[in-house]
């Protein structure tokens, strides 16, 4: 008996749903806060006759590049290999003929800087040490999960005032909730969005660069849907 029951139940699953009306509000909510993190990225990038000799002196030069960065209160945690590449160097002549002139090797760290005073210094630093070519350096918030409840409670307050005033102008009555939805983002602007050059790190001239680290956006935007009558 019960099983039978069961299966008349399911018969009507779904057919209720349908019959009933909805109303769909959305919400956005916004969080502003200054950033606590910064990320980046150093490569060191050598150009040799042989494998060995390019091996040798990325490694010197990457190894020197972390060890100064450890200096200046870098976690090693908080730095990570990302790229590592060996690639072969060909020259060409006139008559189509290539011939191998030798290897470049590209070694890449990223690097989180928590102490945001020292972003400059840490980036001077670097390529005082060997980093040749310095990637996109964005500012983010590490734990964020706060700052997302904040502004969720503020979408949802906004949806249901929403839903409140909707429901007065047309004369109908939310009866509750049927469905929610949220999506979050947090844009992160780059402030270098192209890669500094091994001459312009080269160039420098011992110049700490100031940087300016703004606020960060965290927005939520949710959709709420009301049974109405």
């Amino acid at each position: 008996v019960i099983i039978q029951n069961k299966i008349e139940e399911r018969k009507y699953i779904g057919r209720e749903n349908e019959s009933r009306n909805t109303i769909t509000v959305f919400g956005t909510g916004e969080v502003y806060a200054k950033p606590d993190l910064a990320i980046t990225n150093f490569s060191v990038i050598t150009d040799e006759k042989t494998v060995d000799k390019a091996m040798s002196k990325n490694t010197e030069k990457m190894n020197a590049v972390i060890e100064a960065i450890k200096n200046k209160g870098v976690d090693g945690k908080d730095m990570k290999t990302t790229n590592f590449n060996i690639n072969p160097r060909y020259e060409w002549y006139e008559n189509g003929r290539r011939v191998l002139a030798g290897y470049e090797i590209t070694q890449s760290l990223e690097v989180k800087i928590r102490d945001m005073e020292k972003i400059g210094e840490i980036i001077e630093t670097a390529t005082n040490a060997g980093a040749n070519q310095i990637g996109d350096l964005r500012f983010t918030i590490d734990k964020e999960e706060e700052l997302q409840k904040q502004a969720r409670k503020e979408a949802i307050k906004e949806a249901k005032a929403k839903a409140e005033e909707l429901a007065s102008d047309l004369g109908i009555k939310l009866v509750k909730i049927s469905g929610f939805s949220e999506s979050s983002g947090t844009p992160v602007y780059p402030i270098y969005s192209g890669l500094l050059k091994a001459d312009q790190a080269s160039g420098m001239g011992g110049a700490v660069p100031q940087i300016e680290t703004g606020e960060n956006k965290i927005e939520v935007t949710v959709d709420i849907t009301y049974e109405i009558l």
